[in-house]
């Protein structure tokens, strides 16, 4: 198969001196939002007490800890912003990714001991959830840096219980285990209660010579009232019985490695935790990269950075989402899949770090002019017609069929609705769609570029797509929901209006309230609040887009469950056959 992958069509063109001058201020537009988000992830960063107070503990941040564990260069935060019940503190208090670690790429996890000591909080439970689902999407080892002093007790009604509650992690990491995935940690600090269930749910323990796990916490020093409230005379015996308490933390080094045998190493120093995952890590199953490279890894012909002057900020401006895939695959080469069907959707193939991908992205503006072919008023991109839901489904299909992991590239505004929509099955199509993805078995990712809106943002590889989607990112101009604020505003009130009207009463009340829905619509679906209630699992600056992909091409390459010999492909057959076919009709009409 080597000649169908070592050289594909190129695609792309470089942008012209007029082009560079108009998106000036486009260009502006994004980074000004990036810069806004950077600065809440430094405000997350930043929580809780100082790196100078930790560090004089003899401890080293979780930030500390990811950054010497980490292979330099490969750090993919994910869930940064995620902070969906709006804790006080201004994160969920755990910090997660994707990196390599001595050459292998796994997902990362670790508690951030500068707030309350890697306390429990609301919404930490289904954050660690999510990356529990990414490790198992991917088929990658989990490796935790466990520092969590437990429950915060003032909010345990938000997390404690239920069914995706704090218990559930340590059910995901059996599930992880018994699907052969490992998961590794290392073990800071006192870790009590649920913080010791972090601790001792992992396959293999590293501990760090201060630390601790255990059931309960030396500070549990009494338990209920006798008298079934409290009393002056009951708070004056506690404090006496809390003044001459005294006992080491239990569930030390001095119990889990020379009694129960938990700890299968504890560390003199920080580092050597860190060390010791490291030299795991080295021995983790996994291909040589060889092994699946369809081709040499080669940088894009066209620089990623120009996605700044062709993705407009303004959502009503149209664009050429083919020059967008340009600059994000290796050599800016592709193998479109059915070009002349369906033209609202773009289905290929593409190359990420010289491994074979599928992307599936929304095309904007006017479709060709007798499309859809099933309707009287013409076809606008970012819509879904019958066609492209008809392609999707093919290609989802055949990217299962040859085990090849698929990339989409959102920016729809829906399906195609009304009578005539509905006769042309689109309703079905579309949950054939959902059908087809849930059927097939290979890991996905979603970019958000622009619009996520109505049905379409669950066809088109949602995270509503439990079992494949593994995370889903967004940039600065991402913006999700059911329909525009304006469209919503109209379809909430228009009769309302006319109510008014009719009865002889003045309608700026309606119109004020419509207003103000469509500007609670555009200030409930802004980049960084889809990154605190995770409609997106990060907003990343669109410079670093190609780096993700790369990070989720050689994550699902590394050491996949199934898998499809170059040899035995189809879809890169049927392809070739398309082009063909299309060049001998081309070639007939010409001799005519």
């Amino acid at each position: 198969m080597r000649p169908y992958f070592e050289k594909m069509d190129d695609f792309g063109r470089e942008l012209r001196d007029g082009e560079l001058k108009r998106s000036e201020e486009n260009v502006a537009q994004l980074k000004e939002v990036e810069a806004d988000i950077e600065k809440k992830v430094e405000a997350v960063k930043n929580a809780g007490m100082s790196t100078e107070k930790i560090n004089s503990r003899g401890q080293m941040t979780v930030w500390q800890r990811l950054e010497y564990l980490v292979d330099p260069g490969t750090w993919c935060p994910l869930h940064t912003l995620y902070n969906p019940e709006d804790n006080p503190e201004g994160t969920n208090n755990v910090i997660n990714g994707i990196g390599k670690i001595s050459g292998k790429w796994a997902v990362i996890i670790g508690f951030d001991n500068k707030v309350m000591a890697g306390a429990w909080l609301p919404g930490q439970s289904d954050n660690i959830l999510r990356v529990t689902d990414m490790a198992r999407r991917m088929n990658l080892p989990l490796v935790w840096l466990v520092n969590c002093s437990g429950v915060q007790l003032t909010t345990q009604e938000k997390f404690y219980a239920n069914r995706r509650g704090s218990g559930t992690p340590f059910f995901r990491h059996a599930d992880l285990e018994q699907l052969g995935i490992p998961v590794l940690a290392g073990i800071y600090g006192t870790n009590p209660a649920g913080g010791g269930y972090q601790g001792i749910s992992p396959t293999i323990l590293f501990a760090h010579k201060d630390c601790n796990i255990a059931v309960g916490g030396a500070g549990i020093v009494s338990g209920m009232a006798p008298k079934g409230e409290f009393d002056k005379e009951y708070a004056e015996g506690l404090i006496e019985t809390t003044k001459h308490f005294k006992a080491n933390p239990p569930g030390t080094p001095k119990v889990h490695y020379d009694e129960t045998g938990f700890f299968r190493y504890v560390y003199e120093e920080e580092k050597g935790v860190l060390d010791g995952l490291k030299e795991y890590m080295k021995d983790m199953p996994s291909y040589n990269p060889k092994f699946f490279r369809v081709a040499e890894p080669k940088e894009p012909k066209l620089p990623v950075e120009d996605i700044y002057r062709i993705l407009p900020f303004n959502q009503k401006k149209i664009y050429n989402f083919d020059e967008i895939l340009a600059r994000l695959t290796d050599n800016s080469e592709n193998m479109e899949y059915r070009p002349d069907y369906g033209p609202e959707i773009y289905t290929g193939l593409i190359k990420i770090d010289g491994f074979l991908m599928a992307a599936i992205g929304n095309r904007q503006g006017v479709m060709p002019k007798g499309y859809p072919e099933y309707a009287d008023y013409p076809g606008i991109g970012g819509k879904l017609y019958r066609q492209g839901l008809v392609k999707m489904n093919e290609f989802v299909t055949l990217c299962s069929r040859d085990r090849i992991p698929i990339i989409w590239f959102q920016d729809t505004s829906g399906i195609d609705v009304g009578d005539i929509a509905e006769k042309a099955e689109l309703l079905g199509l579309g949950q054939s769609l959902i059908y087809s993805i849930q059927q097939s078995c290979v890991p996905q990712m979603l970019v958000v570029l622009r619009k996520g809106s109505a049905a379409a943002h669950y066809v088109m590889g949602g995270p509503t797509a439990n079992d494949h989607n593994t995370f889903t990112l967004g940039t600065a101009a991402t913006e999700i929901y059911v329909m525009h604020g304006q469209t919503a505003a109209v379809a909430s009130y228009s009769r309302r209006l006319v109510k008014e009207k009719d009865a002889g009463n003045p309608i700026e009340p309606v119109i004020e309230q419509m207003n103000a829905m469509a500007q609670e619509y555009h200030d409930n679906s802004r980049p960084d609040f889809c990154a605190k209630y995770g409609l997106v699992d990060e907003i990343i600056p669109i410079a670093n887009m190609r780096k993700y992909l790369i990070a989720f091409a050689g994550g699902v390459y590394q050491n996949p469950k199934s898998i499809c010999p170059q040899n035995h492909m189809i879809l890169p057959r049927i392809i070739k056959d398309y082009k063909t076919i299309k060049e001998r009709a081309q070639k007939a009409e010409e001799t005519k």
